[in-house]
């Protein structure tokens, strides 16, 4: 067992992953002889070589459509967007090819392919290097979507996404990168894709979040159990597909539901879990169901104090909260 932060979990997939299976390459910008804007990559071109590890031009376009035609022919492509907030560009490859090419074929040809997607902010990034958009892609049959909050799921869903056969969005919170730090094995092992997990067990209240927002959720529940609120806290891990059973029977144990997500409110993932408790569990609740999420303006501010005030934080989930236990 060692400690390892986030981005080095995400790099010890990619070797092992590499090593284990030679139709692995990557691709993306900077991320052979610069190692990757954060260095996710560092090393693999000095260990796997330019064939397996492909410095692409600046097209996000090129780079999602090459990766769909490597999958096609039996290779395992994993490619790298960058920044989240340039990912536009390969919206056709991603939602016409990549999501569709199994079901359009009759499931004759898959798409073995993962696209990881650096995201997310708190980190000073302003308009175009803070976006997080995993609600584009959540809502796109076709598509795994994942988003890790912890070394141990970073590298364990990143090894699941690899090895399967159909294609992956997975998102890295690069405010998680080299902010936290746990021990994984040694060993090798995998995070099963569509299983969330119960980080606490409570009784009083559910909190759903992901992403960065599982840190912030959890120490919102350490001021909250101070005060005598008992909270079950449950991170997705996988976005799509997601964990129904698991947070339907936590719903129908505690009756009460706070859903935390950094993106901004409308239409977003908690949406559809909110929709979704409503419909599936109406009678369990004793109170209305809440949401905690980014504010709805078309971009992540730069100035601190103006990203401080847009993002979810502990002291804006506690006060949902309180709100929720007083019904």
């Amino acid at each position: 067992m060692k400690k390892v932060t986030y981005i080095e979990a995400i790099t010890q997939a990619l070797y092992e992953e590499m090593e284990r299976d030679e139709k692995v390459f990557l691709i993306g910008q900077d991320i052979g002889l610069y190692g990757g804007v954060f260095k996710a990559t560092k090393g693999l071109m000095d260990r796997f070589g330019a064939e397996r590890v492909i410095d692409a031009p600046i097209s996000e376009v090129y780079i999602a459509g090459g990766s769909v035609g490597a999958a096609l022919v039996g290779l395992k492509p994993v490619a790298e967007i960058q920044f989240a907030d340039f990912i536009t560009p390969s919206m056709d490859q991603i939602i016409q090819q990549m999501a569709k090419m199994r079901y359009r074929t009759g499931g004759s040809w898959t798409c073995p392919m993962t696209i990881r997607v650096c995201c997310g902010g708190e980190v000073g990034g302003g308009l175009y290097h803070s976006q997080i958009n995993e609600q584009w892609f959540f809502s796109q049959p076709g598509l795994i979507v994942v988003l890790p909050s912890t070394p141990y799921d970073a590298k364990g869903l990143l090894k699941s996404a690899i090895r399967g056969n159909d294609p992956v969005i997975y998102f890295e919170h690069k405010r998680l990168y080299r902010s936290v730090k746990e021990e994984i094995p040694d060993e090798d092992f995998t995070v099963p894709i569509g299983k969330a997990a119960i980080r606490k067990e409570g009784k009083d209240i559910t909190l759903v979040a992901y992403g960065l927002m599982c840190q912030k959720t959890m120490e919102a529940i350490e001021t909250l159990e101070k005060d005598g609120i008992s909270c079950e806290f449950i991170d997705m891990r996988t976005l799509r597909p997601w964990d129904r059973e698991t947070i339907l029977e936590s719903v129908k144990k505690t009756s009460r539901a706070v859903l935390v997500q950094e993106n901004s409110k409308t239409g977003g993932v908690m949406a559809e879990v909110s929709a979704t408790i409503t419909e599936e569990v109406f009678d369990y609740l004793d109170a209305p169901i809440s949401r905690v999420c980014g504010l709805d303006v078309p971009m992540l501010p730069f100035a601190p104090p103006m990203e401080h005030f847009f993002l979810p934080n502990a002291e804006k989930i506690v006060r949902v909260v309180k709100k929720v236990m007083e019904y």
